[in-house]
């Protein structure tokens, strides 16, 4: 213990005891940290399983919106990507997780709105 001639011992102890623990100066972090998980990253884990789920229940004959803003049919579907039939004769090769929304399901957020 360090003795100072011009802080009296009780002072001292009266310093020492005023000294927070670690606990109480981590508390705050973890509390910021625990709104930061609910209000962000929970919902964010949902939206992301809500999408996947989605994707894996894809099937011939959707009509989907990709990423990129085009609209087709589903005319086959592989393990890691579509064929969509944008035109009567135009098919094109896409990766699912290129694949945005059904239509169907876009068209009824709209419709509320």
């Amino acid at each position: 213990m360090h003795i100072n001639p011009i802080i009296p011992p009780s002072m001292t102890l009266a310093l020492q005891a005023g000294e927070p623990s670690l606990i109480m100066s981590i508390a705050p972090m973890l509390i910021i940290f625990g709104i930061f998980y609910l209000l962000l990253i929970l919902p964010m884990r949902k939206r992301q399983k809500a999408v996947q789920q989605m994707i894996d229940n894809i099937k011939k004959g959707d009509k989907v919106i990709t990423s990129g803003g085009l609209y087709g049919e589903v005319a086959a579907v592989e393990d890691t990507w579509v064929l969509l039939r944008i035109a009567d004769t135009v098919k094109v090769r896409i990766a699912k997780s290129a694949i945005a929304s059904l239509e169907a399901e876009s068209d009824k957020g709209s419709s509320k709105s």
